[in-house]
């Protein structure tokens, strides 16, 4: 699927790795690690549907929306057991939603503050001023701040964790005692932000310039070629790339993302995904609507290849890393969000495996 011209997609890319002596909080675009809740959420792991094991954070998304009151994070988590790779059941992604009053109201807990830099908490929805709502719609939630939720369509989960540094009641620590003890622990990275049109000034040293080269080598194509193919030589090597894989969408999909490689993440709110391999004919049907307010739900962001060599156990090398080809979120449009609720919203996502998986190892 295209992506418009009028969409605004913003990458993701990976921006060092996170001094465990280092606090990160709710506001942190990262890799790994475990996830930073608001204060007033709690979390119990989530377990893979498909072999029951607890699932491992993957990344954090610090994404309010414009037109909303609320902060807003998401967390992805999934499941390193082999045999579950590439299935989409073995994924969770939460929604988790925060007032400002409901921070401060616990900064005497020793609550972790947003202190980012602006570099590390750029704002990815800028952009959706409307978030897909017209002017009456959203007056109506920014006044109320909440849609009540249909209960009986999702089961909450119960009360757990802890933002980071944070104990709760009686001075438990809530996120050591109840995350699994079997639960791989990835490598944690910070994510930086731009914007894809601000890429072609941009060049990221060895990590990209290995990438490169070992595509090129691999596929026997020039990827600046790639990105300027019209006519001659360039095409020819184009459609080579395209006959070796037997697959338009791939091949269009390298080309697409040929300006940064190293990309970990997608974002486009209410925008179009980029699949890696041709979708299903009722990718749209697949998507089911938000079982909370019933709204449709929208396409938010994606996990990209580059991620995966990025996936190790802190202090590790992973026996089981995850391997896909690209993970698309998609969100309730209203992010619906019930004033006081202390546990995440669960929003949908689907895995495309890697027809190429080696080529971002």
């Amino acid at each position: 699927m295209a992506t418009s011209i009028h969409e605004t997609v913003l990458v993701g890319i990976c921006d060092g790795a996170i001094d465990k002596k280092k606090n990160t909080s709710y506001c942190t675009n990262k890799i790994g690690d475990r996830p930073d809740l608001f204060p007033i959420i709690t979390l119990q792991y989530p377990i893979c549907s498909l072999c029951q094991r607890g699932l491992s954070h993957v990344v954090q998304v610090y994404c309010p929306l414009a037109a909303s009151p609320y902060h807003r994070t998401i967390n992805v988590f999934a499941c390193t057991n082999p045999q579950c790779s590439g299935k989409s059941e073995s994924w969770t992604v939460l929604r988790s939603q925060c007032l400002d009053d409901d921070i401060k109201g616990r900064q005497d807990n020793k609550t972790t503050t947003c202190t980012e830099p602006a570099m590390s908490r750029t704002d990815w929805c800028e952009d959706a001023d409307d978030w897909g709502m017209d002017e009456e719609e959203q007056e109506n939630v920014a006044e109320s701040g909440v849609q009540e939720p249909n209960d009986s369509v999702y089961e909450e989960t119960d009360v757990s964790s802890k933002l980071q540094g944070l104990c709760i009641d009686g001075g438990v620590d809530q996120q050591s005692a109840l995350q699994p003890t079997h639960v791989h622990v990835f490598q944690s990275f910070y994510i930086s932000v731009m914007e894809e049109t601000d890429l072609d000034g941009f060049h990221d040293t060895d990590h990209e310039n290995e990438l490169l080269r070992e595509y090129e080598e691999r596929e026997g194509v020039i990827v600046g070629e790639i990105r300027s193919c019209g006519s001659g030589e360039a095409q020819e090597e184009y459609e080579k790339a395209t006959v070796k894989h037997g697959d338009e969408v791939f091949t269009g999909f390298m080309k697409k993302i040929s300006l940064c490689p190293e990309q970990v993440l997608r974002y486009s709110w209410a925008g179009s995904p980029l699949f890696i391999t041709e979708p299903p004919l009722n990718v749209n049907e697949m998507v089911p609507f938000c079982g909370h307010c019933g709204s449709p739900r929208v396409f938010e962001f994606q996990l990209m290849p580059a991620l995966v060599s990025l996936l190790s156990s802190a202090g590790t090398n992973s026996d089981t890393p995850l391997e896909f080809g690209t993970v698309l979120v998609y969100t309730c449009r209203n992010s619906c969000w019930k004033s006081g609720s202390t546990v995440p919203v669960e929003e949908f996502l689907f895995v495309q495996p890697d027809p190429d998986q080696k080529l971002f190892k």
